[in-house]
């Protein structure tokens, strides 16, 4: 498989080898993002030293399994290390035994390794603080998919690690464009349409666009991949939360929660619809899904940060939510569900949130990429005293020139024609916005639809028109 995109991480990576000094690099991201892909081919698979935690094992089994790794890469040492301070020592007889220019050295999965009282981020900190720092040949490259521990213990350590990374790497879902690259790359003959309704499924995760097939139709594909009896992601959902967080029971009540609700909810609907407690770990069980781009965290337009907004917008979990929680028996159920109403509606759910993920090809369409702008939602009960009839806005631009895109995003498999239904209700949330928000600027209604809009009576009052050509471009 050849590295797509991933063009600026690269660079990172390759230009410490040029450096001449030493470099620590944090790589983070989610499960199956292509982390450990990555610094493989920047590296040639060439490493001094390398190493991955175990996803379960004690502090015992972690530390025969690095001094395993030491004896790997060609060093014989006689002794089982006794604690994180005694294998890092270990490592320091590596690199300085290797004849390589720059000893580049790969410890993977690094919070496995991090077992109750363990101390590793104390003998970390000393290993490279007190002796790997001070020379100018060591890359030294941390990597895990436990997001929020590398966060809190690395990137945003308090301690002796504190400003101590050179460089730091959140890789990223995949954006549409790259997808489309990888599909090229395999000589897939998927259109535009096929791949965007496989991203509105899988998200830009690169691991689950490995499965794709030649000769299978989207449906088919989406079969064997989830419903077949030996589908390779059947269990996904099962290992995506529990290979990022250590105690998951908490975060899958979250997102089991907001799944329910398109709009998202405040933390008071939250606590009630979870029934976990308002507490700083709550804080930071949301911090932590909002980190690892499960959720994202939004202040509506007009309103105060109290009222913030949390929002599922994971593709694979709102698809598993939908059709996988209670599992389908049918091998062949995603190709029996072709224009059902169950599908059709997931379709503009889902259509949504790839809009969301693509906001900044949305502002390059309309010109306005150097301009200041604040991504919002927005939304208000109706109130009849005042003419407000209630409205949900998913999203709204809000920009330094003094204009709002009011966004309404529409799935269509053939171009979208504005009724006089849709009309209504985007003059009512202009009407809506401006009277509740009492906001000076101009407001622009906006569409995002994959084919374009017929021209009918209707048509004109759209100041703008994003396709989804417009959010394929690189």
């Amino acid at each position: 498989m050849e590295l797509i995109g991933r063009k600026n991480e690269l660079a990172i990576l390759k230009d410490a080898i040029l450096d001449d000094r030493s470099h620590f690099i944090a790589v983070y991201g989610r499960r199956r993002i292509g982390k450990t892909f990555l610094i493989r081919e920047a590296f040639n698979h060439r490493f001094t030293f390398q190493h991955a935690g175990l996803s379960d094992g004690t502090l015992s089994e972690q530390l025969t399994a690095f001094n395993n790794s030491i004896q790997e890469a060609g060093y014989m040492i006689d002794h089982r290390p006794q604690n994180w301070m005694d294998a890092l020592n270990q490592l320091k007889e590596v690199i300085n035994n290797s004849p390589e220019k720059k000893k580049v050295i790969f410890i993977d999965e690094l919070s496995w390794m991090d077992t109750p009282k363990s101390r590793l981020i104390v003998a970390l900190e000393h290993f490279w603080n007190g002796w790997a720092s001070a020379r100018n040949d060591v890359i030294l490259i941390v990597c895990s998919s436990a997001t929020s521990w590398m966060l809190s213990n690395i990137i945003h350590n308090k301690s002796g690690l504190y400003n101590r990374l050179t460089e730091q790497i959140h890789l990223k879902p995949f954006q549409l464009s790259e997808c489309e690259e990888y599909v090229k790359s395999k000589d897939i003959a998927f259109t535009r349409d096929q791949i965007l309704r496989y991203y509105m499924i899988f998200g830009g995760v690169p691991y689950y666009w490995t499965f794709i097939k030649k000769g299978k139709s989207l449906e088919q594909n989406v079969d064997s991949i989830l419903f077949a009896n030996d589908a390779p992601l059947q269990d996904e959902f099962k290992y995506l939360y529990a290979s990022i967080f250590r105690n998951p029971t908490a975060h899958i009540k979250l997102i089991s929660t907001l799944g329910k609700k398109k709009a998202g909810m405040t933390r008071e609907e939250l606590i009630k619809g979870s029934g976990l407690s308002n507490s700083g770990d709550l804080t930071a069980k949301l911090e932590e899904l909002e980190s690892c781009g499960f959720i994202r965290k939004y202040r509506a337009f007009g309103m105060k940060n109290k009222n913030a907004v949390y929002q599922l917008i994971d593709n694979f979990t709102l698809f598993y939510y939908k059709f996988m929680e209670n599992r389908p028996t049918d091998e062949h159920f995603w190709s029996s569900q072709i224009n059902t109403p169950a599908v059709n509606t997931w379709n503009g759910l889902a259509f949504e949130r790839v809009c969301l993920l693509h906001t900044e090809k949305i502002k390059e369409k309309l010109g306005i990429s150097g301009v200041h702008t604040d991504i919002n939602s927005w939304y208000c009960a109706a109130n009849p005293d005042i003419g407000i009839l209630g409205s949900q806005i998913d999203l709204l631009i809000v920009r330094a020139d003094q204009v709002i895109n009011l966004c309404e995003m529409k799935y269509s498999s053939s171009e979208y024609a504005i009724t006089d239904k849709v009309d209504k209700s985007i003059k009512r949330k202009i009407h809506d916005l401006i009277t509740v928000t009492k906001t000076k600027y101009a407001v622009y209604p906006t569409l995002i639809t994959c084919h374009g809009i017929i021209d009918n009576a209707y048509s004109n009052d759209i100041q703008a028109v994003i396709t989804v050509d417009d959010l394929f471009k690189a």
